[in-house]
């Protein structure tokens, strides 16, 4: 009989298998939960306000952008600094009849306050009285820029061009971009990893 009150005593002493789901597994998925949630706070804002990313489709920015290439666009630079010429920008096609809810990444070529004039072949900027024949040493040599036009680009209007001019839907065919359709600047490309590289704007 004692051995009998002994083991019924060792029985009541042992947590039951809900005691041990209470202090051992709902404390660690409170704390993975936690985890989470500080993930969120801190990735999220730098996900929609600070950086994204952006797949590259199509071959308008060859030779130096290609199709399926794996962007980080920069979202906030342009909160204190307008783009400028060079920089290889994200935007909103959406004012442009028939692309709504698409986004485009050209070349930015034109700034506010430039007349860009096309014109056989060439990419001159007026400003100033000044005309100067824009050198694109990031395209190859015998590369044209074919398709005439002449704009003068007022406060927040951008003229934009892909790298491959003789594929790409770019401002000469539909007029300038606005700042605020501008979603950010490419500065990295991480895939392909054989291509991992920061995006510079170019000196003219």
């Amino acid at each position: 009989m004692a051995q009998l009150n002994l083991q019924n005593e060792e029985e009541q002493q042992q947590p039951s298998f809900k005691e041990n789901l209470t202090q051992k597994y709902i404390p660690f998925v409170w704390e993975l939960i936690k985890i989470a949630l500080i993930a969120l706070v801190i990735v999220l804002p730098i996900r929609y306000f600070l950086f994204q990313p952006f797949i590259v489709s199509g071959d308008s920015m060859a030779p130096n952008f290609h199709s399926g290439d794996y962007l980080i666009i920069d979202e906030i630079s342009y909160r204190f600094n307008g783009p400028e010429r060079g920089d290889v920008v994200v935007f909103s096609a959406s004012f442009i009849p028939g692309y709504s809810g698409q986004r485009f990444i050209k070349r930015v070529i034109g700034i506010p306050g430039e007349t860009i004039d096309v014109t056989n072949g060439k990419v001159e900027i007026i400003k100033n009285g000044k005309t100067t024949i824009l050198d694109e040493k990031y395209l190859p040599a015998d590369l044209k820029t074919y398709g005439d036009k002449n704009i003068t680009l007022k406060t927040g209007e951008y003229f934009v061009l892909g790298d491959n001019r003789l594929y790409s839907y770019d401002s000469r065919f539909w007029g300038v971009v606005s700042q605020k359709y501008i979603i950010g600047k490419a500065f990295l490309r991480i895939f392909p990893a054989s291509a991992l590289s920061g995006i510079s704007r170019p000196s003219y």
